[in-house]
């Protein structure tokens, strides 16, 4: 179902609802105000009549009930020129009372055996027909004058309202349906227009959607619109130059392995063969470690992130602990220091892979016998993770640099895939950390801190969390009551 479709089933039925209720109010209002009306006519027709026989009822000498004819028999049948006049005129009654008797009553008025009605207006029913009756006593006098109306003359007259009213509304939907089809049509020409406008470009036009003739209420998705081709030119081009790179830095080590195969098969000695092998061996190790960390590098990006609580010192201490076999064999001093017990909440994987890129870094550009120190701690109610190495650092000048993807310092040419910084940035970005570089404290190397977004864990909860790291399942209320 289109748009306009939806948008037409939505507003269709709230027009009809609204007609409705014009009808349905229509209807209460003139229904009240022809109460109104009909019932002062029925107070100026008793007051008519009174005028009219104040001189004969104030006779005293007593005289049989006048009934007086039906109008249109003492006209010669002149109502039945409008047989809506003849209905109205017998749609009327009156009756006049003198001392309780009955002395004057028109020719289609109740019965004696209806009693007097009391003073006011009265609903009556006779014979299956309602009636409205108006009671006037006359005051200092014995005289009371009833005048009598059907109510089925002020019903039909609501209902001739009501049908003149709604006829011409009904008559009307289909019009109405029209123009709040065409309506939504036209005003959804301008979204149909954006829409071909960018089903016509090309997969190379990332230009910014124009909004000088949009109407007002769609310039912010143009905006929207605008920033995501924004960051989808710039991820683009991100990836065509890392795809342009990758390619360049694999196609070195493909060709020193070929290389090497070639001189394998035109060794002479088994002594040459072991030399080639060996360097074989350690040219496919190049390759396969910059493909893992090209890989790293793409999942830093994609991967959704995973949060959960993570002591900081076990995992410095587990990273550490992978390189045992490197650090044993270089002769490295290696140290961890800090908070045993800060928690915070961050993608452990993620995590792990940039402590692991920064200290392998430290280790590709140490010499041996090098030291590197981890220190976990708080900075300013955050967590830190602090990384020095004994290496040459990185002048000031480069430190910007040296994030970048494939980047490599003039002394750093032959080592390292230029991807491990660009990694410890990405991950740095995805965690919400700031970096910062200085020098260690013992004056050479270089000393990297991350420092972690958001407060810290109160006090309790970081015990809590360190209890339940160490397989305790809660914290025991005599501890916490020991601060």
């Amino acid at each position: 179902m289109t748009l306009s479709q939806r948008l037409f089933l939505r507003i269709l039925p709230t027009v009809m609802v609204t007609i409705l209720m014009v009808g349905i109010l229509a209807y209460v209002s003139a229904n009240r105000e022809i109460k109104n009306i009909y019932d002062a006519e029925l107070i100026n027709d008793a007051n008519t009549l009174w005028v009219l026989l104040k001189k004969p009822l104030g006779r005293d000498r007593h005289r049989p009930t006048i009934q007086v004819p039906d109008l249109d028999f003492n006209m010669d049948n002149q109502l039945e020129l409008n047989e809506d006049a003849d209905d109205y005129a017998d749609a009327h009654a009156f009756r006049v009372w003198k001392a309780q008797e009955l002395v004057m009553v028109s020719s289609n008025s109740f019965p004696l055996s209806v009693p007097q009605f009391s003073k006011g207006f009265s609903d009556f029913t006779f014979l299956k027909e309602e009636w409205r009756i108006y009671s006037l006593p006359i005051p200092d006098t014995n005289i009371v004058i009833e005048v009598a109306e059907k109510l089925e003359l002020r019903h039909t007259l609501v209902e001739n309202i009501i049908l003149n009213l709604s006829v011409p509304l009904i008559v009307l939907v289909p019009v109405i349906a029209a123009l709040v089809w065409f309506s939504i049509n036209n005003g959804l020409s301008y979204i149909r227009d954006l829409v071909r406008h960018i089903r016509s470009r090309t997969p190379d036009d990332l230009s910014e959607i124009s909004t000088v003739d949009l109407p007002r209420d769609l310039v912010p998705l143009a905006h929207s619109l605008n920033q995501f081709l924004d960051k989808l030119r710039v991820s683009l081009t991100m990836e065509r130059r890392f795809s342009d790179l990758a390619a360049h830095q694999l196609r070195t080590p493909q060709a020193g392995i070929k290389l090497l195969l070639q001189l394998l098969e035109r060794a002479d000695s088994e002594a040459e063969r072991k030399i080639l092998i060996k360097d074989l061996i350690a040219s496919n190790e190049r390759a396969m470690h910059l493909i893992e960390q090209m890989l790293n590098l793409a999942r830093v990006s994609h991967q959704p992130l995973r949060l959960e609580q993570t002591n900081l010192f076990a995992l410095c201490a587990a990273s550490i602990a992978s390189f045992g076999p490197v650090l044993t064999h270089r002769g490295f001093q290696a140290e961890l220091t800090g908070d045993e017990q800060i928690i915070v909440a961050t993608d452990m994987l993620l995590l792990r892979m940039l402590i692991d890129n920064v200290i392998d870094n430290a280790l590709k550009y140490s010499p041996d016998g090098g030291r590197i120190e981890v220190d976990v701690c708080r900075e300013d109610e955050r967590a830190c993770i602090s990384i020095s190495d004994s290496g040459p650092g990185i002048p000031p000048e480069h430190r910007l640099a040296v994030f970048e993807q494939f980047h490599r310092l003039d002394s750093q040419e032959r080592k390292g895939t230029g991807l491990g910084l660009a990694i410890v940035a990405g991950v740095s970005t995805r965690l919400g950390m700031d970096i910062r570089m200085q020098t260690p404290h013992w004056g050479h190397g270089l000393r990297i801190d991350f420092l972690f977004s958001g407060a810290l864990l109160s006090d309790r909860q970081r015990r809590q969390d360190a209890l339940k790291y160490a397989g305790v399942s809660r914290l025991d209320e005599s501890v916490s009551g020991s601060e």
